[in-house]
């Protein structure tokens, strides 16, 4: 048998090749969109794609699965529960499939949402009886648990699911042995749990062991400790929900017209129908960018914020570094933001008129300090999340999270000077970009970010 995990660091995803390697047939859990890799490797392996497996309608990201199945003609997989647009296979709970010496089994765990199954690995050359592995999706994380909230739009409550999830995971796997490995959907920085765990795979006796979801209490407690302090989730999450149970456009065709060179003419045309997103990194867009663009450095988060930030039913136009826009298009695409009108041909350079670009100064800690102390009044703007903010703050911050801010920016004044922070200086850049985009004047970001400012000794306030 053989098995290899793929992980995507930008959305702390992490998919799954598996193959027989006496039947030859190849089987993908849980794919990204941009699906070279597993391609590559399956035939390195000598083995065929014929099967792809979703635990679960995902919510942070767009699914590989229509790829898969346009490119190897593989059958999608999906749980019992699940309704979608496109043709599929419903796996009833506790129904298998074998191939040569490789057995699956479906088990239905419904918590994250209504349709999660958990996959059952058997390596039958080893042990017919007892499983390998188990593929647990968004239910059973290194440390965490999926969150029970995604799914309240639609009907059903935060709390029935997080009563599905105790059920799911004390009736479904728990029972397994110690020495079961656990391979989750998802790793450190998910947005799909609360505080997950930086390893990429564990065991369900290290679970039963470390796991705070699991500790011994009751279904009543459990509901209660699962559904409080929730973050918020991203904007984007239902739309990539329901993106993932549609026929939709596969990611070839998206990036066929995302990846239209545009003139600079046409980039100015079309300033008022688009929006124009500027990935260059945080200080090449401080010494110049172009008034009302938007920036999400490559070199961060950039799907999670982009899907936060941006509105997939307005245009986007892509600023880009040369040669990064295939880069841009493409983790764009793998969030499902695939109104791309084209990206700027020849970058910044292309446009001569400097009454078009901008500048902003941006700030270090000591500079920070001094304007601090100056009579003048200013707002120091806190964009990190409330977890951050509640456990570590500048003196004085003004807190609005980043995701909040286009909202929220009519609570801060227009008439002052404003220095932003994040925890290291990438998210402040985008909020320096969106107020500025507002119209707000004197506005800059602090380099380093709170990391900094800790880091030169500077006062704190403490949770």
């Amino acid at each position: 048998m053989f098995l290899k995990q793929f992980y995507l660091g930008c959305l702390a995803h992490a998919s799954y090749l598996i193959g027989d390697e006496s039947s030859k047939v190849g089987i993908v859990i849980d794919p990204q969109r941009d699906i070279d890799q597993y391609l590559a490797e399956a035939e390195k392996q000598g083995i065929t794609i014929q099967h792809v497996f979703l635990t679960h309608f995902h919510a942070d990201f767009v699914a590989g699965h229509l790829e898969l199945q346009k490119a190897t003609g593989a059958t999608i997989h999906l749980g019992d529960k699940a309704s979608a647009s496109y043709p599929f296979e419903a796996m009833a709970d506790g129904s298998t499939m074998e191939w040569g010496q490789l057995r699956l089994k479906v088990l239905s765990t419904p918590g994250h949402t209504p349709e999660s199954v958990c996959l059952v690995l058997f390596d039958l050359q080893k042990d017919a009886e007892n499983a390998q592995a188990v593929f647990t999706g968004d239910t059973l994380f290194v440390g965490d648990v999926g969150r029970p909230d995604l799914m309240a739009s639609v009907g059903i409550t935060a709390e029935d699911l997080a009563g599905m999830m105790y059920d799911s995971l004390h009736q479904k796997l728990m029972p397994f042995p110690d020495s079961t490995l656990v391979y989750p959907a998802h790793g450190a920085g998910s947005m799909c749990g609360k505080n997950l765990g930086s390893e990429k795979f564990t065991t369900i006796g290290e679970q039963r062991e470390k796991n705070y979801a699991l500790q011994e209490m009751s279904k009543a407690e459990f509901v209660e400790m699962l559904t409080a302090n929730l973050a918020k989730a991203p904007k984007y999450f239902a739309y990539d929900t329901t993106l993932n149970k549609k026929a939709r456009p596969t990611l070839d065709i998206a990036l066929e017209k995302a990846l239209t060179a545009l003139t600079a003419t046409q980039v100015l045309q079309l300033k008022e129908k688009a929006q124009w997103l500027d990935v260059r990194s945080a200080d090449d867009f401080a010494k110049k960018h172009l008034k009302g663009s938007l920036n999400i450095g490559l070199g961060g988060k950039f799907a999670s914020w982009a899907g936060s930030l941006l509105d997939p039913t307005i245009p986007i136009v892509i600023l880009a570094a040369p040669g990064t826009e295939t880069e841009a298009a493409t983790r764009l695409g793998r969030i499902g933001f695939d109104n791309v009108a084209g990206y700027l041909d020849g970058g910044l350079s292309a446009i001569s008129d400097d009454s078009l670009f901008n500048h902003s100064a941006r700030v270090n800690v000591q500079e920070l300090k001094n304007r601090l102390r100056e009579p003048k009044a200013m707002t120091l703007l806190d964009v990190r999340t409330c977890n951050e903010f509640k456990s570590k703050r500048i003196p004085g911050a003004v807190h609005i999270p980043l995701s909040e801010l286009s909202e929220r920016a009519c609570e801060l004044p227009k008439a002052q000077p404003i220095v932003i922070h994040c925890a290291g200086g990438y998210r402040s850049s985008s909020a320096m970009s969106l107020l500025r985009a507002q119209g707000f004047g004197e506005v800059t970001d602090l380099i380093g970010g709170i990391n900094a400012w800790i880091d030169s000794k500077e006062e704190v306030i403490s949770a």
